[in-house]
């Protein structure tokens, strides 16, 4: 009796750890008993069989000083990834998102065991940003997992083989959100006004975005005492998004990632940290607007290198600014009230803005199949091509 298809999953961060866990289960539909898993992840990949030697929270990096100076501990986790490769011998690896440490890890990986099948869940921004990487990833592993269409023509050209299986994010069930039931259970009357607030699932985006978006709301308050605030706290970061909010100087609703979504549908507006959240806000109809800051030497360095019109995916898919974004030095207390409080005054603007959010998921492939087994299917071709099978 032949062993069972053993496959190695990486993911460093919550979304590539969801990702993951998606896969994992769509592997198990397909081959049940005989699939196993090593690799490295988070809760929801444990929950799925996979037993992460390490703690992928001290993994969740965001910047090129940040990177920099926490590059004794990347390294010693990327070897410790490539020593779990070497020992267990999985059929395959698959390396999701986190495009530092995953490219670290590839690299390490078949310096170790070259005839490894290795496929890249996720690839990096090039159309945002540095489109050398296409070519580093090209020679780095043997397939792409791409998110959206306009992501694989830029792989391709560097001769990667690539398959678009679509994101997750825009299979979310808007339909069983509820967000009447969400203000009736905050006592939230069904006319007021709510503030969704999302600042972030890394702990440097909380400790940037949550003092912005204090002082925002502080301003918002000032002028609209009456108006409704909610704060989702992601489950990787939801302790220290707690004790912040805790102590904001004016009552906040705290959402856990249970609720997240019936928050999403009973939002009058959003004000949200750029991410795949603003696919799922679009999904639910909240009208949002979007703010980022990293450090600002990381700033400084990567604005060399960014090519993109827009960083929120729906603009990008639309090439048109739907949803306002305000990057770094923009994204200032002052800028995103103002920019908050043109929808909450004008209900006929956030509604056009939110038709139009909605709109733009369709170039991003809505209504797909669905991307965990799409993914599914991708893997077992690449170990059947790599076998012979």
């Amino acid at each position: 009796m032949s062993r069972p298809l053993k496959i190695m999953l990486v993911a460093a961060e919550a979304s590539g750890d969801a990702l993951g866990a998606g896969l994992a289960k769509a592997l198990k539909v397909r081959l049940g008993e005989d699939v196993a898993f090593v690799g490295v992840g988070g809760p929801k990949m444990a929950a799925e069989g996979v037993v992460s030697p390490f703690d992928i929270a001290e993994l969740s990096i965001l910047g090129w000083i940040e990177g920099l100076r926490a590059y004794g501990k990347v390294k010693q986790r990327v070897e410790q990834t490539a020593a779990l490769a070497e020992r267990e011998k999985p059929d395959a690896a698959v390396l999701i998102d986190s495009w530092g440490f995953t490219i670290r890890v590839a690299k390490a990986i078949r310096a170790a065991r070259p005839d490894l099948p290795l496929i890249k869940y996720v690839g990096p921004q090039v159309w945002a940003s540095r489109p050398g990487r296409a070519k580093t990833l090209a020679g780095a592993v043997d397939h792409l997992l791409a998110l959206y269409g306009f992501d694989a023509p830029w792989f391709e050209r560097e001769g990667l083989p690539t398959t678009v299986v679509g994101s997750s994010a825009l299979h979310m069930n808007v339909d069983a959100a509820d967000g009447a039931a969400f203000r009736a259970s905050r006592g939230i009357a069904a006319d007021a006004q709510l503030l969704l607030v999302l600042p972030g699932s890394r702990p440097s985006e909380i400790t940037r975005m949550a003092p912005v978006y204090e002082a925002t709301v502080r301003k918002l308050k000032t002028t609209n005492p009456g108006l409704e605030v909610a704060v989702v706290a992601a489950g990787t970061v939801a302790h220290d998004v707690a004790a912040r909010v805790a102590a904001w100087p004016f009552r906040v609703h705290l959402v856990d990632e249970a609720e997240k979504y019936d928050a999403m549908r009973a939002a009058t507006v959003a004000l949200a940290t750029s991410g795949t959240v603003s696919t799922e806000l679009a999904l639910a109809g909240a009208p949002m607007v979007i703010a980022y800051k990293i450090d600002g030497l990381s700033y400084q360095l990567m604005k060399r290198f960014v090519t993109a019109k827009h960083i929120t995916l729906f603009n990008v898919a639309a090439d048109d600014r739907i949803a306002p974004e305000f990057i770094q030095n923009e994204a200032t207390p002052a800028i995103l009230t103002a920019a908050v409080g043109r929808l909450l005054a004008d209900p006929a603007l956030a509604a056009e803005q939110a038709r139009r959010q909605t709109a733009a998921l369709d170039l991003m492939g809505l209504g797909g199949p669905d991307p965990s087994e799409l993914a599914a299917d991708a893997v077992l071709r690449v170990i059947a091509a790599k076998s012979g099978n």
